[in-house]
């Protein structure tokens, strides 16, 4: 077992920890809300009160923080002196590829490794360990961290290459799709709602037979049931930032996505209304609000 730095406690780095725990890694912890990583003591961490502190030289780091802004703040010259020569920094956040390309290269002048890991996964199926990783960049930092992914949230690990920038272009196709999908199960529900048919009935229908990923039966069901506010485990805030984050992708590379500048919208509108505890699910309430539904 390895002694692994962790930073970035929140709703999912908080799961993702405790699993490395009970798998019998040794872990060192900042969060910069050092009570949210305070109930990882129970289970063997030691609570550290910077980010260089979390390092061991040489060894394996992890971060898991909300924005591109948040992780370059983490990553200054003290935090690759002390990571030093061979190190590993598995970035598990949901970032821009120009920024995870140029973390990528600060690593790489100091000696150290940049690996993408970013989780495809809500918090309660990383507790699951039923998530997923995409990692990119160098091949042996990928072999150092693959069964810390595992221990941690992963039930399958896919490689996308040695551009290290490549996993994070995979997480933001993978979370349009997702708002793609909850848009599109919105306008469906809407339509069978406008004419008479029980939404459940198509709910049940489609996500059993034609559409049974879990993205369809589990937003499909927070949708049907009207589940948009509360203690939600992805900020609408969040579902934002990473639509942005996809039109930024594709206008750096002119790909037309007219998809996700509706989703923006949707997420947008939700914002502007102060549903500062909406899941980004409720995007699904602009097909509602337009068609005259609540």
């Amino acid at each position: 077992m390895q002694k692994i730095g962790f930073i970035g406690i929140g709703n999912l780095g908080l799961p993702i920890a405790e699993n490395l725990l009970k798998a019998g890694h040794q872990l060192k912890v900042y969060n910069r809300t050092r009570e949210k990583a305070l109930p990882l003591e129970k289970l063997g961490a030691e609570i550290v009160d910077s980010p260089v502190a979390a390092i061991e030289k040489g060894g394996i780091v992890f971060t898991l923080v909300s924005d591109d802004a948040a992780l370059r703040d983490i990553v200054t010259p003290a935090f690759l002196a002390a990571l030093g020569t061979g190190g590993v920094h598995a970035s598990m956040s949901t970032i821009s590829p120009v920024t995870a390309g140029e973390l990528a290269a600060l690593h790489k002048k100091e000696g150290s490794i940049y690996i993408a890991s970013p989780v495809f996964a809500r918090p309660e199926a990383a507790a699951a360990k039923m998530g997923n990783a995409a990692i990119s960049g160098d091949a042996a930092g990928k072999e150092r961290i693959r069964q810390l992914l595992l221990d941690g949230f992963a039930k399958n690990i896919f490689d996308m290459g040695t551009k290290p920038e490549n996993a994070n272009v995979m997480k933001l196709i993978g979370n349009f799709m997702i708002a793609g999908a909850m848009e599109l199960m919105a306008e469906s529900f809407v339509l069978a709602e406008k004419n008479g048919l029980d939404a459940k009935a198509a709910y049940e229908l489609l996500t059993t037979t034609l559409f049974t990923g879990p993205i369809f039966r589990n937003y499909g069901a927070m949708i049907l049931n009207r589940e948009f506010e509360g203690e939600r485990s992805f900020k609408a805030s969040l579902g934002l930032k990473d639509i942005d984050l996809v039109l930024e992708t594709a206008r750096n590379s002119y790909t037309p996505m007219p998809i996700a500048n509706l989703v923006h919208q949707r997420l947008l509108t939700v914002l502007s209304k102060g549903r500062r505890d909406a899941d980004w699910v409720a995007l699904a309430t602009g097909a509602l609000n337009d068609a005259g539904l609540k």
